[in-house]
């Protein structure tokens, strides 16, 4: 068992003080714009709870909207305070950081990049909010795409670059090679957060002793697809949401001698416990 495997503290964060909000306000109505993680058990249980996860807020009501972990863009949160809701930003620090390094890099007339995928919450977030400062910011998801910005890159000279705090150590590595020979001046911030650089190691140090590696977590959050995209390249490698899921494995499993588990950032501890289990009873 991987030691960083499961929520990490953003996560952590968020789930635990959202449910303390709607404890502490249970006659008032809870909102949370969109998956305030990425792992559909997590989302059911605040359903439970009385906690709605929306994709836009309805019309006619109030109460609080919570700002999921990923972040928002400051426009979006200013329309929620304006229709009256009370907001409450659980934003993940790390990814406040890559806000505001992407804002100052803006400000300072950078050519900002942002390394991540153009659809995911907190790279919109983070476009966002440069965006206030600068038209010169651009998403950047590989190499191929940052090839069509070459033109551009050469004449702005400057160049300054964040990446997703739940992306590959790999990515950022191939773009700062690319990007060296054309541009006159280049800053880079490594915003990959700690937790994901850490459970990338972790997991990659486990996977060469392993005959079968078994990543736990939504097959929609990013850092839990990451974790099974580098493992493969060292071992036989499967993804899973839940135990339940280990039966179209049970041949793989059997086979196995050395079996290494981790999970993502979004995937709770007692999801991961029922997979050791039946890892073990099989």
């Amino acid at each position: 068992m991987a030691q960083s495997a499961g929520f990490c503290y953003g996560v952590k964060r968020a789930v635990e003080t959202t449910k303390k909000i709607k404890a502490e306000n249970a006659s008032k109505k809870v909102w949370v714009l969109g998956e305030l993680i990425h792992n559909s058990h997590v989302i059911k249980e605040l359903d439970e709870m009385g906690i709605m996860t929306v994709d836009v807020l309805p019309e006619n009501e109030t109460g609080i909207c919570i700002v999921r972990s990923h972040g928002m863009a400051p426009q979006k949160i200013k329309e929620i305070t304006d229709k009256g809701f009370e907001v409450v930003d659980l934003t993940c620090l790390d990814v406040k950081k890559v806000q505001q390094k992407a804002i100052q890099l803006a400000q300072e007339d950078f050519l900002v990049l942002i390394l991540g995928k153009p659809e995911h919450p907190e790279v919109v977030a983070i476009n966002a909010n440069a965006r206030i400062y600068s038209e010169n910011v651009f998403v950047v998801q590989d190499l191929d795409s940052l090839k069509e910005l070459t033109d551009k890159i050469k004449a702005h000279k400057r160049v300054g670059v964040v990446i997703q705090t739940t992306q590959k150590i790999e990515l950022l590595e191939e773009i700062i090679a690319y990007l060296l020979p054309i541009s006159s001046e280049l800053k880079v911030f490594n915003t990959i957060c700690k937790s994901t650089t850490m459970r990338q190691q972790e997991a990659k140090e486990l996977a060469k002793t392993s005959d079968l590696m078994v990543v736990v977590g939504g097959k929609n959050s990013a850092n839990t697809t990451h974790l099974a995209e580098i493992l493969k390249d060292i071992t036989s490698t499967i993804h899973i949401e839940t135990a339940d899921d280990l039966d179209e494995f049970k041949n793989l499993i059997e086979k196995s001698e050395n079996i290494g588990v981790t999970a993502g950032a979004s995937t709770p501890e007692n999801i991961i416990k029922n997979v050791i289990e039946k890892i073990e009873k099989i």
